[in-house]
């Protein structure tokens, strides 16, 4: 409709119910080339409208209308503030430090309704809110640029919050067809930025998928996906916010279905009901409702028809984000930019594709770094690791790595370790690499700052080089962590990584470690800021604290006011982990000249570039088995796939059985480690009876001869930017119970994991999509129309199950990764309903640099169609020679073939009465392209 004849928009969805309305009277183009209309509604058509949508609306949506009006003529309706549904009602007194009484609460301009009154208030509703005509900014001056649009919003009326900011700048960039980027900042004033690398675009995207609708005053933003009508973010329900130290802005949100938001300890499909997640690493053994380890603004919501949208905020201050069941988002933060990126997928994994082009995509892992790890902090000397290295030996049972915690080292000093109980440290490692295995260390970033002068070479260096966090007086910061007294390395300080290299180069020569495992790095401080306390200022103690763990910003880490070479630890403590993971990966490149393999406990966005993460100081608890499918789930929303648990638990006695499950479920997770805490009893599979330790070792040995496929799928995500380990609904969006499942959870698009997690059970309910799926051992079906079946599940057994249509590279497995890269292969093809299959295989020497963007690998097409299996060579190396094919097996065959053909060559196969095909003796190389048919 043309802007000079305006008429009532009728609006079906409570997202939708707010029309764009600004004061000026011009005209815009706006994003699709259509008018962007900036003309006042006129009073008579607002009133007629609203009667004649009055017939068909109540409720929330009426709400939602008067405030339309409401704002438009500065009224203020007689019931302003019961009127508002509970829902929608927006928290203007955050603080959980006061009693927010009738007087602080009007003295904000904000809506009070006594808790004490019958309203039927569920907890959490906020009793001081927003009403409807708080004042908010009013966007002015905008103006189309080269990329989108730049504008001016200014305030008129000063906000609660001290140093309000009266003029913003809003910048709008069209990135991508499927990307937009949002900024608002000072117009007048730097500010701080996270110093991430994003992409720059050069040119404005031709036919986005979305549309942008502006409102003027209040000024607030609507976004709609064009397909639908879908209202992803409407920005006028709550005011915008902007002071120097308190940043807040609401959107009302298209569905229930909220995910990601990191880290906290929660299901994978969060909860709406008045949720308060807070953003601010901490140092904290998991548990529910509180901020923990790293940091992640970015969420993903499925909306109604199994679209998907992005929402990514680039901020690294503390930060909390309010859920309410409106649905409803608010995000506060008090400190830099309100710096957005929207991804419009549609698909969920286009979403999180499009996330990881901003924020960049992981880093390929070493292939070693996916076989199994072992670990524990109590080993107590070099001789007692060493023994339970030759134990699993003796055993057979597959291990790739072994690692040590902190008794390694002397007094708990970073590079050194015990001259006494770990004397025999340097041959151990190289026993290790001897035998095909490796070797993984702890480092905390916290420097002894004890020692005498010239007696800890890492400490006096660092001293020298001024490398260590500083006080607000400019003197070296002192905490306290394992070893005593410490310092802190400065990770934003390029001169850091040098003296980083230059500590593990010299370690290395004595101890030549192939990973590192960084831990401590929020940074933990076991002083409340420093050994001398924090500043009375507002850094350490700002206007605004978000609901972080201890009620302080410096409880159990440094001061905010601490000084760092590009700003102040208040804008940079959630960059901790990621800045000094980024020097580690560097640091090992440097000394191996191979892929780095770096663990890390903080993180931040982008840090799948440099290293992965595991969940933290869990529990030996079902419950606890339980919580680590949705970390997993949700670090591969954040683009870090190389992510697991403490298998079996880390503090706390485990059971048999507890172990034998997480075993189990843990040689599923993309990084698999068993590691327990000290003066517990040990838990690596030789520990336990002979039931147990072999049913562990069977299902380790199912890992092995899967890690083609796992290696593949980490190609797949170094490149595009795909998950590992998958949510069902990624897979199945149209499918609205998948949304809820996080019990269990795929590899790529095709292995269904379904865990036991409960004690005392010998079966297992597992939820089956629509399609048919294959038992993984036998080849057996189940035709689901999509739903939830009972399987059996003694204590030896996982059940896996293949999606049809898929094609999976197995191998024979071995004690050690490199010993099965050897082995021949094992491709099994799970056929479709109309007998078709593919798969794919990524295969190089598994430890050099860039072997893809070098070109130096191999890559593998498999397809099946018309009873014919074909293996196409897209890209070969020489590793590739080395390997053959010996078995195929094919699920689903419907009829007894009379011959099969490879090569054209007539091949012996067997036939099951479970329509599995098996064709074996193969010895094809994987170099060269093949056929294999069945008449």
């Amino acid at each position: 409709m043309a802007c000079s004849t305006w008429k009532m928009k009728s609006y079906q969805k409570l997202v939708t119910d707010i029309p764009q309305h600004t004061e000026s009277g011009a005209e815009e183009e706006g994003v699709d080339g259509k008018p962007t209309c900036l003309q006042k509604l006129s009073t008579w058509w607002l009133g007629v409208g609203l009667l004649m949508v009055a017939v068909f609306l109540s409720g929330v949506t009426m709400w939602m209308l008067r405030q339309v009006s409401w704002g438009l003529h500065g009224q203020m309706p007689p019931e302003k503030c019961s009127a508002v549904p509970e829902p929608l009602r927006f928290d203007c007194y955050p603080e959980r430090n006061v009693v927010v009484t009738k007087e602080l609460c009007e003295s904000r301009g904000c809506c009070f309704i006594d808790r004490d009154k019958p309203l039927g208030s569920r907890r959490g509703v906020p009793w001081c809110f927003y009403p409807p005509d708080f004042p908010s900014y009013t966007l002015e001056n905008l103006n189309h640029t080269e990329l989108g649009m730049v504008g001016l919003l200014r305030r008129k009326v000063k906000a609660y919050y001290p140093r309000d900011i009266e003029r913003l700048q809003l910048s709008v960039e069209f990135e991508t067809d499927t990307r937009l980027h949002i900024k608002i900042t000072d117009s007048t004033s730097p500010r701080y930025e996270v110093p991430l690398e994003v992409p720059r675009v050069m040119k404005r995207a031709e036919s986005p998928i979305y549309s942008l609708e502006f409102s003027k005053e209040p000024f607030g933003l609507l976004l709609r996906r064009r397909a639908s009508g879908t209202v992803l973010l409407n920005t006028t329900v709550a005011p915008l916010i902007f002071a120097d130290q308190f940043l807040q802005i609401s959107t009302v949100l298209p569905s229930k279905f909220l995910y990601g938001l990191g880290e906290h300890r929660s299901s994978f499909l969060h909860s709406l009901d008045w949720n308060i997640l807070t953003l601010w690493a901490r140092d904290v053994p998991p548990m529910e409702s509180f901020n923990l380890y790293g940091a992640h603004p970015f969420y993903l919501v499925m909306e109604e028809g199994g679209a998907a949208h992005g929402v990514f905020l680039l901020n690294s201050n503390a930060m909390e984000v309010a859920l309410q069941p409106a649905p409803a988002l608010t995000w506060r933060t008090i400190g830099g930019v309100l710096d957005f990126y929207i991804f419009l997928g549609p698909d969920p994994n286009m979403v999180i594709q499009q996330y990881q082009q901003v924020i960049g995509f992981p880093a390929m892992p070493p292939f070693w770094g996916l076989g199994f790890h072992l670990c524990r902090w109590g080993y107590g000397t070099s001789n007692e690791t060493w023994r339970v290295v030759k134990a699993m030996r003796n055993y057979q049972i597959p291990q790739d790595a072994q690692w040590n915690d902190i008794d390694y080292m002397e007094g708990y000093r970073d590079f050194t370790f015990d001259p006494e109980k770990f004397d025999t440290l340097p041959q151990l490692v190289e026993d290790l690499h001897k035998h095909g295995q490796y070797y993984v260390m702890i480092l905390d970033p916290g420097i002894s700052s004890t020692n005498p002068p010239g007696s800890y070479w890492p400490y006096d260096e660092g001293l020298r080089r001024g490398i260590f966090i500083n006080t607000t007086q400019g003197q070296t910061l002192i905490g306290q962590v394992w070893p005593g007294l410490t310092a802190f390395p400065d990770f934003s300080n390029p001169e850091t990584y040098q003296w980083w290299l230059e500590n593990l180069n010299r370690f290395h020569a004595y101890v030549p470690f192939d990973g590192l495992w960084i831990d401590m790095n929020e940074p933990s401080d076991f002083k409340d800021g420093s050994l001398d306390g924090c500043s009375p200022g507002e850094l350490d103690n700002p206007p605004y604290v978000p609901a972080v763990l201890g009620g302080s910003l410096f409880a159990k880490t440094v001061c905010a006011s601490a000084k760092q070479s590009t700003s102040v630890h208040y804008n940079l403590h959630n960059l901790y982990g990621l800045m000094e993971a980024k020097a580690t990966a560097s640091a090992l490149i440097q000394i191996r000249g191979k892929r780095p393999f770096v663990i890390s406990r903080s993180t931040f966005p982008s840090q799948g570039k440099y290293s992965g993460h595991w969940l933290g100081d869990n529990r030996s608890k079902w419950k606890d088995m339980y919580w680590s499918i949705p970390g997993l789930l949700s670090f591969n929303l954040f683009g870090i796939p190389l992510v697991g648990a403490d298998i079996c638990g880390f503090s706390g006695t485990t059971s048999e059985e507890l172990c034998a499950r997480w075993m189990q479920l843990g040689a599923f997770y993309p990084f698999a480690r068993n590691h327990n805490v000290q003066n517990e009893k040990a838990q690596d599979p030789v520990a336990f009876s002979a039931v147990v330790r072999t049913a562990m070792k069977e299902v380790l040995l199912t890992r092995y001869a899967l890690l083609p496929f796992l290696y593949t799928l980490f190609h797949r995500a170094h490149l595009q930017g795909h998950t590992v380990a998958r949510p069902l609904f990624f897979e199945f969006s149209q499918d609205v119970i998948t949304y809820s499942i996080d019990t269990q959870f795929l590899w790529g698009r095709s292995l269904l994991v379904t865990p036991v997690l409960e004690p005392g059970v010998d079966s297992v309910v597992g939820y089956f999509p629509r399609g048919v799926w294959y038992d993984y051992y036998t080849g057996s079906s189940v035709n689901s129309s999509g739903e939830s079946l009972k399987m059996a599940a003694p204590l030896d057994h996982i059940n896996l199950h293949i999606r049809e249509g898929a094609i999976l590279p197995t191998q024979k497995p071995g004690s050690t990764s490199w010993v099965s890269s050897r082995n021949p292969l094992r491709l099994i093809a799970a056929l479709s309903q109309n007998a078709s299959a593919w798969g794919d295989l990524f295969w190089d020497d598994g430890e050099s640099l860039d072997t893809f963007e070098r070109g130096d690998y191999s890559y593998l097409v498999f397809n099946v169609t018309q009873n014919v299996f074909t293996s196409t060579v897209l890209h070969t190396n020489v590793e590739a020679t080395y390997i053959t094919v010996g078995v195929l097996s094919v699920y689903g065959v419907r009829e007894k073939p009379s011959r099969v053909i490879v090569n054209g060559k007539e091949k012996p196969f067997s036939y099951l009465d479970n329509q599995v095909l098996t064709v074996s003796d193969l010895n094809l190389s994987l170099s060269q392209g093949f056929s294999i048919r069945w008449l």
